[in-house]
């Protein structure tokens, strides 16, 4: 696999730190990313995601979900067994995990759902007003100030 520098893309931008240090985790050769437990992002809307987790032998209370600096974090840990159990066979994990979600600017978690051993986390992205594009109306040659001259002129003319 070809290694890239990233180090020009530090020299040469200014803001940009996130996506370069994205694109750090993504080419490294690290393979030993976690796939405990199995999980699905699935697109609901234009500005809307749903992350799918299996949690199947957690309750409600085992389970935490928080937004924290731009990164969503699910985590679990089993309660304490109150009698010891002896398994023939056990094939359901309910081993402690943590999974972490990057989350991009203005997306924010709406909500989150336990049903039928599924965490179910739904995100939205929510442009502010001052970010969204606006239309600006285009005047017919006449400045901002000679309208006020204009405005202030049939003013004394009223008064």
């Amino acid at each position: 696999m070809r290694t890239f520098d990233l180090a020009p893309l530090y020299r040469a931008t200014v803001g940009f730190d996130q996506i370069a240090d994205l694109m750090d985790r993504v080419l490294t050769n690290d393979v030993a990313q976690p796939t405990y437990p199995p999980y699905n992002i699935e697109k609901t809307a234009d500005d809307a995601w749903r992350i799918s987790i299996a949690v199947a032998g957690f309750s409600e209370d085992e389970l935490n979900v928080e937004v924290r600096e731009n990164a969503l974090i699910v985590s679990a840990k089993k309660a304490a067994d109150e009698k010891e159990r002896t398994y023939l066979h056990r094939g359901i994990a309910t081993r402690a995990f943590e999974r972490r979600f990057h989350l991009a600017d203005h997306v924010r978690v709406t909500g989150a759902s336990h049903v039928n051993g599924m965490l179910n986390i739904e995100l939205t992205r929510e442009v502010p007003e001052a970010l969204k594009p606006r239309r600006i109306e285009i005047s017919n040659g006449e400045t901002v100030e000679a309208k006020a001259v204009e405005k202030k002129s049939k003013d004394k003319a009223t008064a």
